[in-house]
């Protein structure tokens, strides 16, 4: 799924696919058990997911233990899991998806996050969104693009968020509709870095906003979660207003175009460009932010925020590789281009940051094409790590 907003994956760079081994251990000894004839649940469940044994048209289930490390965080333990269904078994429809993740680490952290992309029958509906609950550390970095790489301060808070857009298809691939967030950041607290002072941003001692607003989407994709040609475009409005209970007013206007152009029956070309524009007096959580595991790979989620994004990526996808022994594992080399800014006047070439990177693929779901990705990116201040089922963009 596309959200590409908020702090989850970044909390996660040592993030490990203990489930992926875990499933080829089980598999390979049921295999090799010919003697047993009625393997337990477990090992049923990990086969049928291994060879994908269901009905292409029929529900899927994917859950998977995580666990991961960062000096933030200490050990952490998760759960993660992913639904995939056909609206009325019908594969004509777009795949829909619900994708889950909750955690806990050892420094009493904790956190839960739901995202779905909802198709009706025909699709003629379509619901997309995320609902949040994170108690987590952030990196403050301060604001602008000539931050520095060292954090001013690490921020913590309950983060409680809803954001959900319904759409109406008016047109072939062109939805229209409302969207709607809510955002509560509560029990903030800046822990400062070293002995200088720093000034606290907008919104430093917490704030909850609503917005509303107008989203036009153009669609082509079957596949969100694997896209093998199309285009996906939206334009989206948000006014938060004090009129309606917001604690700050201001707007946002989001455009996201991606196109996937099919090179031959395995790879892939994709290309994204992404801005934001920000207007009215934002609050530090709720600004532009760069970085992640969806865009600009590599960099910190809010290593660099602003009122305003610009942002590009293009990866390229061989999915899978021809190697002859197996269809199951793929690979993409990735690069992008993003720089913040306060106001056009400020935006120049020379403030554009870059990454890059690769990145092996695994067929999790073969009659679905859906894959797990395992990615590791390069930017000028170290390198990002991420592990996640589903494509970038």
């Amino acid at each position: 799924m596309n959200p590409s907003l908020p702090w989850l994956s970044l909390w996660r760079p040592s993030f490990f696919y203990y489930s992926i081994i875990l499933c080829f251990c089980l598999t390979k000894n049921i295999e090799t058990n010919a003697q047993e004839k009625k393997p337990g649940f477990v090992r049923r469940y990990i086969h049928s997911l291994i060879n994908d044994t269901s009905d292409i048209s029929k529900p899927q289930f994917l859950a998977y233990p995580t666990l991961a490390y960062s000096k933030e965080t200490s050990w952490e333990i998760g759960l993660s899991s992913l639904f995939v269904f056909y609206a009325n078994r019908d594969t004509n429809n777009r795949l829909s998806e619900v994708s889950g993740f909750t955690f806990y680490t050892f420094e009493k952290q904790y956190g839960t996050v739901f995202d779905h992309a909802l198709y009706t029958h025909q699709t003629k509906w379509a619901a997309l969104g995320r609902i949040r609950f994170q108690n987590f550390p952030l990196k403050y970095f301060g604001i602008g693009n000539d931050t520095k790489p060292e954090p001013l301060a690490t921020v913590s808070a309950n983060l409680f968020s809803v954001k959900e857009r319904i759409l109406r298809k008016v047109k072939s691939n062109l939805f229209v509709g409302l969207e709607a967030d809510f955002q509560n950041l509560g029990s903030v607290k800046f822990t400062k870095h070293g002995s200088a002072g720093i000034v606290l941003p907008e919104g430093s001692g917490g704030s909850a906003n609503l917005g509303f607003g107008i989203g036009v989407i153009y669609d082509q994709r079957h596949n969100p979660l694997n896209v093998r040609k199309g285009i996906f475009s939206e334009l989206a409005f948000l006014r938060y207003d004090d009129a309606w209970g917001s604690d700050y007013s201001f707007s946002n206007i989001l455009l996201d175009n991606r196109i996937y152009i099919p090179v031959n029956k395995r790879d892939v070309l994709a290309t994204q460009v992404l801005v934001q524009f920000g207007n009215g007096n934002i609050p530090f959580n709720m600004l532009s932010l760069m970085g992640g595991d969806n865009i600009m790979r590599g960099y910190y989620q809010g290593r660099y925020r602003d009122k305003n994004q610009v942002a590009g990526q293009v990866e390229y996808r061989m999915l899978p590789l021809p190697l002859g022994f197996t269809k199951r594992i793929g690979a993409t080399v990735f690069g992008g281009a993003g720089s913040v800014f306060n106001s056009f006047s400020n935006l120049s070439a020379d403030q554009f940051v870059f990454s890059g990177g690769a990145g092996l693929r695994f067929l999790l779901f073969p009659k679905k094409d859906i894959y797990g990705r395992f990615d590791l990116a390069f930017t000028k201040e170290g390198t990002g790590i991420y592990m996640l089922i589903g494509e970038a963009f």
